[in-house]
């Protein structure tokens, strides 16, 4: 894929992944974020998938490769939002 269609590509998955997990930070996502977790998400799924799997997943735009990942965007920010809320706790018990 090019450059743009990695920019679109991730911003459909970093949308699509943000509404999935949704919580209160849904709304404060702008694009740029919503494509660098789309774009970081493709490349968790991709080695999730070849874990998983042993083989290469080759991204192109087709539905295999974007199911795949939309499950790592949606990994990714699950993650993210889990340190984030132990990160929150942890600055609340010190007061």
């Amino acid at each position: 894929m090019g450059f743009f269609t990695w920019i679109i590509f991730g911003a459909l998955v970093g949308w699509i992944a943000n509404i999935v997990v949704g919580g209160a930070d849904r709304q404060r996502q702008g694009c740029l974020v919503s494509v660098l977790v789309g774009v970081l998400g493709a490349a968790l799924g991709g080695f999730i998938y070849q874990l998983a799997t042993g083989e290469h997943q080759r991204f192109g735009f087709d539905f295999p490769s974007f199911g795949v990942a939309i499950l790592g965007a949606i990994v990714l920010l699950a993650i993210l939002r889990l340190v984030r809320s132990a990160g929150r706790n942890r600055d609340r018990d010190r007061l």
